[in-house]
């Protein structure tokens, strides 16, 4: 049984009530808070602020005629688990991680989009809520309509699987952290998720999937590529990851208006 928020009940981590989200069923959610204003923006020119709290900042935007939250989970895994937790309690039941990854497949450069439709559960989070064996799958309505919306727009992407790590430098084999060491474990796990097919590593994909599969949400991903790991360890240049914010903006609001139009004409 759901346990949804009261009218006027405040949520403990988030800060945010029934009554400054509005009946907003759509969310997106960026790990960056300095990410979420320039998002919020990019939807609604008239988008305003509702609440910075702990790491979760909030803005409010309108989309083809419906409320739209964009609103910062932080980084990882257990970050994404309140936002989830209390957004759902707040009504809302579709999520959509908007952020930045690294790419290591040849094929995908910065810049491009990665769109994922599953995730390697390399995260810890999601095993409070199902084994793993339960796969961390996207919602295939959102991921479908952010791929036709990158097609519409011309933005160069690719749809695949992500590796979501809880670790930016052993987790994800890199080699320049302050001791250079990985455990012997996760030593050559870069090459064999290449082998795998996977295309991208990134932190919360995991998380997010699995939860909202779980308590009957749903949720998909789009980020921008800053990082080649094919070729390096180094993020790109600011103007190169100006274009993958760029594009993935643009992306998720097209496909915003699909969905939200799509939901009308079916009612």
């Amino acid at each position: 049984m759901p346990h949804y928020a009261l009218p006027h009940e405040i949520m403990y981590h988030t800060g945010l009530s029934p009554e400054m989200t509005e009946g907003a069923r759509y969310a997106l959610v960026p790990g960056d808070p300095g990410r979420v204003e320039g998002l919020a923006k990019a939807l609604d020119d008239k988008a305003v602020f509702v609440q910075s709290h702990r790491d979760f900042t909030t803005w409010k935007a309108r989309v083809a005629g419906e409320t739209v939250l964009v609103m910062s989970t932080g980084m990882g895994g257990p970050c994404v688990t309140f936002a989830v937790e209390e957004l759902a309690r707040l009504g809302v039941v579709s999520f959509i991680r908007v952020g930045t990854t690294g790419s290591i497949q040849e094929n995908i450069n910065p810049g491009d989009v990665v769109i994922n439709r599953g995730a390697v559960r390399m995260d810890g989070a999601s095993k409070a809520y199902a084994p793993i064996e339960y796969p961390a799958m996207a919602d295939m309505r959102i991921t479908m309509a952010l791929e036709e919306a990158a097609r519409e727009l011309k933005v160069p992407y690719r749809t695949g699987i992500s590796v979501s790590t809880d670790s930016f430098w052993p987790g994800q084999e890199r080699y320049d952290s302050f001791s250079g060491y990985v455990r012997r474990s996760l030593q050559g796990s870069l090459a064999e998720y290449r082998a795998l097919g996977c295309t991208n590593f990134e932190m919360e994909n995991a998380t997010l999937f699995t939860l909202t599969s779980v308590m009957g949400l749903s949720a998909g991903s789009i980020c921008g590529v800053v990082a080649k790991r094919t070729d390096s360890e180094a993020i790109v240049p600011h103007e190169v990851y100006e274009l993958a914010e760029k594009r993935f903006q643009q992306t998720v609001k097209r496909a915003l208006e699909m969905l939200i139009g799509h939901f009308m004409i079916t009612l």
